[in-house]
């Protein structure tokens, strides 16, 4: 007895090869998004090294150095934090488009099977109903695993989220705070005594 049929078997592996090729066009965006983030990331540093470079030449004394310095600081510190969270978006839309592709693939696999023990319990032979009962338990319980499975990873995920954004605007207080603290000190140094 034979599960496909030619056919069948052709049409799945169409199917297939449609969700690989999504799948790395996919990938493929992702990667594209991460570089140009970075291309960008470079121009907008080179063009701001050169800038910093010229202004630490025309400095007269160390205290006009410090106030430079410290002027720098939460830019760059907000900017870093910036990248991150694009890089984390860029990530993140990626994953959600291969799980959105795997829990549709899983889906479909699921009812394929449960097709298939449907069919296999219609046409058992009498005496077999315990052995096809066995097999739908096992699937059942197969499939609330995943199901329990998948919702603790969501919930991991948001909470990630939520994590990295409470992270990101900690550092980003941090950074100002520093950064008024750094222009206060040089301020300071620049009063006569």
């Amino acid at each position: 007895m034979s599960l496909l049929t030619p056919e069948q078997f052709a049409a799945a592996q169409k199917a297939n090869l449609e969700t690989l090729f999504g799948l790395t066009s996919k990938a493929f965006e992702g990667v594209e998004k991460l570089v140009e983030l970075n291309l960008q990331a470079v121009r907008s540093n080179l063009a701001e090294s050169q800038e910093h470079a010229q202004r630490a030449l025309s400095v007269k004394d160390a205290q006009e150095l410090l106030a430079l310095q410290s002027s720098y600081a939460q830019p760059l510190t907000e900017k870093l934090l910036s990248y991150g969270r694009h890089v984390y978006e860029i990530t993140s839309a990626t994953q959600a488009e291969f799980a959105k592709v795997a829990e549709a693939h899983y889906e479909e696999q699921n009812r394929k099977v449960q097709s298939l023990v449907d069919n296999v319990a219609k046409n058992a032979p009498a005496g077999s109903e315990t052995a096809v009962a066995v097999i739908k338990s096992a699937i059942n319980a197969a499939n609330t695993t995943y199901e329990t499975v998948h919702k603790a990873t969501k919930q991991a995920v948001e909470m990630a989220e939520s994590n990295f954004n409470a992270a990101t605007a900690a550092a980003s207080k941090a950074a100002a705070q520093a950064s008024r603290s750094a222009a206060a000190s040089a301020a300071a140094a620049k009063k006569p005594v």
